[in-house]
């Protein structure tokens, strides 16, 4: 079993950190702008008010007699009422010499400019004072009138305030559209990759085909090598099956011809120390043989599983050619082959692969049946279609049956018998190849049961 790779955290995660960081940066940086923008135009607005408060004072001053005289116009102070109740301070000076209101109210540090704005403390709070200066001309009198007109910002600050948790709360509904958004782009974005991961985790062992599916840009690499590595590993793999192949093949043809010289040779010695080693070699010939065609077979199973011919099958006909093929030889050793068919039992499949696995579960069982004993075969099309082959042997080792498929394995009461433990392995994978499973257990009254359901 491979070993699972090394985790280096989550693409995922990484882009949707990145993306609710960037949509969290861009709320706050769209909150400072707008609160500064709106700080900055209600600061116009209470600046304009304050001019227009200046100047109307500034239009009442007359100079009379070398006095200056001035009669405060009511909308002077009452444009500047707020729904705070901002105070409102004033001072007059007349060419920089204090005249009236508040003398202590902060002065502009130079009067060259027409109209100034400043923001300083006074009594203890915050003030917003324009100031403004006009010159008054008499008979033979030139004076320079300078006026300060000076706002507590109470109603700014809560028309700030209030600014600010509009904005904010428009900012927090942004951030949580934007992370919903990540997710869904996060998701979007690694889907294609999830596909991939399926469509690679569903294959067979031996499915080596080319991803074909289109994939995005980013992708395309790893899937060119994804395709590279599989196409070496067919190419591997089909190498290798030939070379089984092959071999077997090559293996089987001498060894026949072996077999029929030690057999003629036995027929001729007399000596039973020489019959005996005759004997010990036609055996050892024998399961060489089967071992070398139960490997061509696994081969050509192996090559065949993810390239099944389907085809329209009755399985209870194809199960009974075999019987009978395989009735001389069941006869040979004095055993019955009883075969029970619930027809029809259709099914899809491939058949050259479905004979294979079926002649092997009989031939195992005719090997490790004894002598004047039944074998019970039968074929049933509910819950699905399946092959039960009961014998009255031994049956299984009980501790090793969960293992006797697996490939070469046998179990310890096969000693002595010919065999070459694939023929459990390839009824295992052409059942595996058609979707099915393969099924070991011991009868009741002795003998094995294999369950061979597709």
């Amino acid at each position: 079993m491979a070993e699972p790779g090394q985790v280096q955290g989550s693409l995922r995660n990484r882009l949707a950190v990145t993306l609710i960081g960037g949509a969290a940066l861009l709320a706050l940086l769209l909150f400072l702008v707008v609160r500064s923008y709106a700080a900055q135009i209600a600061q116009q607005g209470q600046d304009s008010i304050l001019t227009a408060s200046v100047s109307s004072i500034l239009d009442a001053a007359v100079l009379r007699d070398d006095q200056v005289e001035i009669d405060f116009p009511y909308a002077a102070f009452s444009m500047l009422t707020t729904a705070a109740d901002d105070q409102v301070y004033y001072a007059i000076y007349r060419d920089g010499g204090f005249l009236s209101g508040y003398a202590d109210l902060p002065q502009q540090a130079s009067s060259a400019v027409p109209k100034q704005f400043q923001t300083a403390l006074y009594d203890g709070k915050a003030v917003r004072i324009s100031t403004a200066s006009r010159t008054l001309l008499g008979a033979d009198v030139r004076t320079r009138i300078t006026v300060s007109v000076a706002q507590t910002q109470d109603a700014l600050s809560e028309t700030l305030n209030q600014i600010s948790t509009n904005v904010a709360s428009f900012g927090l509904g942004f951030f949580m559209l934007a992370v919903l958004l990540s997710f869904w782009v996060t998701s979007v974005t690694i889907a294609p990759l999830k596909r991939l991961t399926t469509s690679v985790t569903r294959r067979g062992p031996q499915d080596l085909r080319p991803l074909t599916k289109p994939v995005p840009s980013e992708m395309l690499p790893l899937v060119n090598s994804l395709n590279t590595l599989m196409g070496r590993l067919n190419q591997s793999l089909s190498q290798s099956e030939d070379f089984i192949a092959e071999a077997a093949h090559r293996v089987r043809t001498p060894l026949a011809t072996v077999r029929s010289y030690a057999e003629t040779t036995l027929q001729r010695v007399d000596k039973e120390e020489n019959r005996q080693a005759l004997r010990s070699m036609v055996r050892a010939i024998d399961e060489s043989s089967r071992a070398a065609g139960q490997l061509l077979d696994h081969a050509m199973i192996t090559f065949r599983a993810d390239h099944l011919e389907h085809e329209d099958l009755d399985l209870g006909d194809l199960v009974q050619e075999l019987v009978q093929r395989l009735t001389p030889v069941a006869e040979m050793k004095d055993i019955d082959l009883v075969l029970q068919i619930d027809r029809p039992v259709r099914l899809i499949g491939d058949a050259i692969l479905l004979q294979n696995a079926i002649r092997n579960l009989i031939d195992n069982a005719l090997k490790y049946s004894p002598s004047e004993s039944v074998i019970e075969i039968s074929v049933t099309a509910s819950p699905n279609p399946q092959v039960a082959v009961r014998d009255q042997g031994a049956g299984f080792p009980s501790d090793e049956i969960a293992d006797l498929a697996q490939r070469f394995s046998r179990g310890n009461n096969a000693r002595g018998t010919i065999g070459s433990g694939l023929g459990l392995t390839i009824a295992q994978d052409v059942a595996a190849a058609h979707g099915g499973s393969l099924t070991l257990s011991n009868t009741a009254g002795g003998g094995a049961c294999v369950i061979f359901s597709v």
